[in-house]
């Protein structure tokens, strides 16, 4: 799932290992979302939402949109 993590990541000036800790992963789940590799569940995309103030929506394109 297409998303904008890194370059939320990177606005905040946070490592990777930084946004995992901020929610509770490993910095490779991080790595793994970033590039792709993985989609989030829905409870952990609700987190990442949280952790940035911003509607999911925001972060993640809806595939079937």
């Amino acid at each position: 799932m297409r998303n904008r993590l890194k370059v939320l990541r990177a606005e905040h000036g946070w490592t990777q290992q930084d946004l995992g800790d901020r929610l509770g992963v490993s910095r490779q789940a991080v790595n793994a979302l970033e590039t792709e590799k993985h989609d989030p569940s829905l409870d952990l995309a609700y987190r990442i939402a949280a952790v940035f103030g911003r509607p999911v929506e925001d972060i993640f394109d809806n595939p079937h949109a």
